[in-house]
């Protein structure tokens, strides 16, 4: 019978860049996964952090290279969109590179960015450009960072009303951004994006206010589409739209500079994964070109706010296969000691892939099977991967037990999941562990949070 590492080395094309085997054991980015099982058990959350880093400074260069390529006369500026992970952790190492900045959704993004401007992780040069549907504390929270001398601060206008909110209160100079509303892709639910100002009202809307402010100038438009950024016609007609319209507005506006074309790079969710990062960004950057030159107007600067790019592929959760049910005939279920509903709450609600993989028993045989987790909830399980509508793990047939390891969980999890508070049947958040390296190359690992305690929950519940 066939061992599970031949399924794999034939299933795809194995060994990749961050997962390897060595002794029928899994490294992820040369981490022995094992090694970190033995000191910490399991359930385990996992990240890795210099895998932020490396994934920023990967599309800096591509991005800058296009630029010279082209003969690109604008910069290039990378933003962090924090709602993809808030942790300290993560936006410390994203911020310790060079020329990186931040994109906040919300109002209590902003004492995260008091927090980190009083550690001098930020500096009142650092960009943050404000997005979001704001309500009253998120326009003061920023108002008073524009008066505490934060230039540039830029509140993305996502409604008509908020520019009053600025005018009001901001009390010198300031610039601004308009988000503009995308049309959603054909085959959504709804036509046009909720977020933003219509395309038709964005300039009476700037001659009306902006034009006519002592104190306000536009900066930047602002565009995102939910799709994400991918090679379709879909994408390349909203992006050709939406350049066409700031060419339109520079000749009104000498103080715009500037574009924010969002985030929405893919991840690798699989083995199979192929995703041209260069090849795109050397498309866009051409497009805005030859737009701008059409219409005789200089090219933009170019922002980006890449979020599950910049976090997504540094974690990972580990479980232990805890007991195997057989039900029916040939229904053989894999139950694991947390789960999916409270861990990995995009599988369930999106049915998101990631890459599985066995932590070890790579030498043994495999068999399909089923997996299930911990809640009394019939959609618990996990039994399809990206490539195939099933899952294949290694056999349970002597004393060593079963590890596996989901990988790429980094973005959104622990803020769906409801991280520190109730979860779904009180099953606890697991232990989160960082990893790191030193400046020798050796890895380093220290516990950020313990599993969560019954103790905790019963105080949130009011017991």
């Amino acid at each position: 019978m066939k061992s599970y590492r031949e399924l794999i080395e034939q299933t795809f094309e194995f060994p990749q860049k961050e997962f390897k085997v060595r002794d029928h054991e899994l490294l992820f980015n040369d981490v022995p996964v094992m090694d970190i099982i033995k000191q910490y058990g399991t359930p385990l959350k996992l990240t890795y952090l210099p895998r932020i880093s490396e994934n920023i400074r990967s599309v800096q260069a591509i991005f800058n290279n296009a630029l010279e390529k082209f003969k690109y006369n604008g910069k290039y500026t990378y933003c962090y969109c924090t709602k993809s992970s808030h942790f300290s952790f993560v936006l410390e190492e994203a911020l310790k590179n060079e020329d990186v900045h931040m994109e906040t959704s919300s109002a209590f993004d902003i004492p995260i960015v008091r927090a980190l401007h009083a550690k001098g992780k930020v500096t009142k040069d650092t960009y943050i450009l404000c997005n979001g549907f704001k309500m009253p504390l998120y326009t003061t929270y920023i108002s008073e960072l524009l008066n505490d001398g934060f230039h540039n601060c830029i509140p993305i206008l996502d409604e008509m009303g908020e520019f009053e909110e600025y005018e009001k209160n901001v009390k010198g100079s300031y610039r601004v951004g308009i988000r503009v509303a995308a049309d959603e892709e054909p085959k959504f639910e709804f036509y046009t994006s909720r977020l933003g100002i219509r395309y038709s009202d964005i300039i009476p809307f700037y001659k009306d206010n902006i034009e006519k402010s002592s104190k306000a100038s536009l900066k930047m438009l602002h565009f995102f589409i939910n799709t994400g950024i991918k090679d379709t016609a879909y994408y390349w007609s909203e992006l050709s739209r939406f350049v066409f319209k700031y060419c339109e507005m520079k000749k009104i506006c000498p103080t715009l500079d500037s574009i924010d074309i969002g985030g929405g790079f893919p991840i690798k969710t699989s083995l199979t994964f192929h995703y041209d990062y260069k090849y795109m960004i050397e498309q866009i950057v051409e497009n805005i070109k030859w737009i701008c030159d059409k219409n005789n107007v200089p090219v933009p600067n170019i922002f980006t706010e890449f979020g599950s790019y910049t976090v997504g592929e540094s974690g990972a959760v580990l479980y232990n296969v805890i007991d195997q049910k057989l039900q029916n005939d040939k229904e053989l279920w894999y139950m694991i000691d947390g789960s999916f509903i409270t861990h990995l709450p995009d599988a369930w609600g999106l049915n998101q892939k990631y890459v599985l993989l066995a932590c070890n028993k790579w030498d043994d045989p495999y068999h399909k099977v089923n997996m299930g987790g911990l809640t009394c909830d019939s959609m618990d399980y996990y039994n399809s991967e990206a490539h195939t509508g099933e899952v294949f793990l290694p056999m349970i047939n002597d004393e060593e037990p079963l590890y596996i390891g989901f990988f790429h969980t980094g973005a959104y999890q622990e803020s769906l999941g409801g991280y520190g508070g109730i979860q779904h049947c009180l099953v606890p958040a697991p232990k989160h562990v960082l990893i790191d390296r030193n400046e020798d190359g050796e890895i380093t690992t220290r516990l950020f949070a313990d599993a969560q305690t019954s103790e905790s929950m019963l105080k949130v519940l009011g017991y």
